[in-house]
């Protein structure tokens, strides 16, 4: 999708250096704690060879061809089949307030269903309210404790969302 200067796109093995520094700006910025958070997950640093593998996608925010964040989906570490993990959702200030979120949430969502999962889980940390503002908008709801292994141990708000209702 591109809009004039925006543009949504798969990552590229490429884009990994500099995403990352976004990506750490983006929970640097929200005082996310580095043990037990995507700030001490090796895979930051490679989120494009992180996703290519069966059932998972990366998409980039882009303005005039400069990263400014990004959302992945992928299957649950060790939770049931059927689920999937919306992962490592971060965008810089920037992006805020343009319609950015819903768009990348869509996206995954769609491509969630087109995977056959049948539920999509997260994790957020509690001060992250705009995140879960979204997240609420989108028909998650609030989840009792953690599924699968996602490594995030300090995140400990969890959300799930059924996929077989319309997205």
């Amino acid at each position: 999708m591109a809009t004039g200067q925006w543009e949504i796109r798969l990552v590229r093995l490429e884009d990994n250096v500099v995403l990352a520094k976004v990506l750490i700006e983006v929970l640097i910025e929200m005082k996310v704690p580095f043990d037990g958070t995507p700030l001490s997950d090796p895979e930051l640093d490679a989120i494009y060879d992180t996703y290519q593998y069966v059932k998972a996608d990366y998409w980039i925010v882009c303005y005039r061809n400069r990263i400014l964040g990004g959302v992945g989906i992928a299957p649950l570490r060790n939770g049931p089949y059927w689920f999937c993990e919306l992962q490592k959702m971060y965008f810089l200030l920037k992006t805020k307030e343009k319609g950015l979120g819903s768009q990348m949430m869509r996206k995954c969502l769609q491509q969630a269903k087109r995977f056959d999962f049948t539920d999509c889980y997260l994790e957020t940390m509690p001060n992250m309210m705009r995140a879960q503002k979204l997240y609420q908008k989108w028909g998650f709801i609030h989840f009792e404790h953690p599924i699968g292994n996602t490594n995030h141990c300090s995140y400990p708000v969890c959300i799930v969302k059924s996929l077989l209702d319309d997205t």
